[in-house]
């Protein structure tokens, strides 16, 4: 085998140079386990690491290798889960310390990914049950953003971010409830696109939060969340939603530059009254110029977005509540997670027509705003990483107070169902990462693949390295 810097190698990189022979499965998950035991104590990124697992796996894949069977298309690729999702042999904690039980088998998502052939490394942290945007609890601390460690990593899916924005892993699982991939992608740096509703499986459960939650990688490159969604993307019988099929691979679009577009560029906040900061507008201006000299029509238009209600939260504590109420050790739920359930019982009847009424809204803005634009941009967050310890103290009141700015560009297109991406825009003054979050109709992955992938040629990003890397 050649010695080969493995170092910030993306997961497609990865997946080549180990079907080529130039490193070995165990090279890559040695390298792999190597920067974990590294930068893991500084950044609390993992909840646990299955070292001699991935090893063992590692091993098999490369005997299998060797007597010439076909290779899957992550063969060998260490993966990291988010620890919302069932990995046979671990428990499944939602980012607590009330569930200890192992699970007995692995999650859909998690199964795909072992049958193309990816080693599962661990599993990531989160908050509780993912409600805040900041990956901070009780049980487990901060998690820190490899690009300053007094700063957040945003959440739910941080230890994800983390892991993967500071070079652990290449790519990781984590899962969008009203943010929750691209929130976290936004301040650390990452690419994060949420998928249509319903492409791809909660199983076993047969949804996340509602009809809300959707689960998919973050990465630092586009052609690694396309590869991964090529993998993961469809759904079971007993899934609530599943999306129309796509009429293109991912991957494919990665290669194919999208025709001209008519890009709406809006700094409006859907859901507030409050104002980006000044870096993240500029980062969107700036943005919107680099799409005019792609040869797109970019013109500055202000959506008008429906109030949302109760249509959002009733969803968001329906599904808390939903997890919640299967802890093997209730005593041991956050406070503020039992004050939440309790503030939000009085709304779960409404479920089910909030499920609808975000459906409709959806479908609604579709035929509207979308008929005259193909692709809405927005700031993915309001600023930067917001400094550590934002739960410090806070009650489940204060902590919707803090959290609700956060995600108040994200949330809306969980309610839609509608994919959107968060794509890395430049950095702050301080070097933080800015993002710009891209919309697209139902279905509209491909399209947001093709654009995503045009910026980054046009203004790479997945070459700059954090401080803790």
């Amino acid at each position: 085998m050649t010695e080969v810097d493995l170092t910030f190698t993306s997961a497609a990189e990865q997946a080549r140079l180990i079907a080529a022979g130039t490193v070995s499965a165990r090279q890559v998950v040695e390298h792999t386990l190597a920067r974990i035991a590294q930068l893991n104590p500084q950044l609390n990124a993992f909840v646990s690491v299955q070292g001699d697992e991935a090893l063992a796996v590692a091993d098999e894949l490369d005997r299998r290798q060797a007597a010439g069977e076909p290779l899957g298309r992550l063969h060998g690729v260490p993966i990291a889960i988010k620890d919302e999702n069932d990995v046979a042999g671990l428990p499944t904690a939602f980012g607590g310390a009330a569930f200890t039980t192992p699970a007995t088998a692995d999650s859909e998502i998690v199964r795909k990914l072992r049958e193309a052939g990816a080693i599962i490394i661990g599993k990531t942290r989160m908050p509780e049950f993912g409600i805040w945007p900041f990956t901070e609890s009780s049980a487990n601390g901060y998690t820190r953003n490899p690009w300053n460690p007094l700063r957040s990593t945003a959440g739910s899916s941080g230890g994800t971010a983390a892991a993967v924005a500071s070079g652990m892993v290449a790519a990781a699982i984590g899962g969008d409830g009203g943010g929750s991939i691209r929130l976290p992608s936004s301040w650390c740096g990452l690419y994060g696109l949420k998928c249509q509703r319903g492409r791809t499986s909660a199983a076993p459960n047969t949804h996340l939060w509602r009809s809300l939650g959707v689960i998919g990688p973050l990465t630092r490159t586009v052609e690694d969340s396309a590869l991964i969604y090529d993998v993961i993307s469809g759904s079971t019988p007993t899934d609530a939603w599943k999306a129309e099929p796509l009429e293109t691979s991912l991957v494919e679009a990665v290669t194919t530059d999208p025709r001209p577009l008519r890009i709406a560029v809006s700094l409006k906040n859907p859901t507030s009254r409050l104002e980006v900061d000044r870096e993240t507008a500029a980062a969107i201006r700036m943005t919107a110029e680099a799409l005019r000299a792609l040869g797109h029509t970019v013109t500055e238009v202000d959506p008008v977005y429906p109030k949302l209600g109760t249509a959002f939260i009733s969803q968001v504590v329906g599904g808390v509540s939903d997890e919640a109420a299967r802890a093997e050790h209730p005593e041991l739920l956050e406070k503020r997670t039992r004050g939440l359930v309790k503030i939000g019982k009085p709304l779960l009847g409404g479920a089910k027509k909030a499920e609808q009424r975000g459906i409709d809204l959806g479908r609604s803005f579709d035929t509207s705003f979308f008929a005259d634009h193909d692709v809405l941009m927005t700031p993915t967050t309001p600023t930067p990483a917001m400094p550590i310890g934002q739960l410090d103290g806070a009650g489940s009141i204060a902590a919707m107070r803090k959290a609700t700015p956060v995600a108040s560009f994200t949330g809306i297109w969980n309610l839609f169902g509608n994919p959107a991406a968060a794509i890395p825009t430049g950095f702050s003054a301080d070097g933080l990462p800015l993002s710009a979050q891209l919309i697209g109709p139902a279905n509209s992955e491909p399209l947001l693949v093709q654009l995503s992938a045009q910026l980054e040629r046009a203004r790479p990003w997945a070459g700059f390295r954090p401080a803790i890397s």
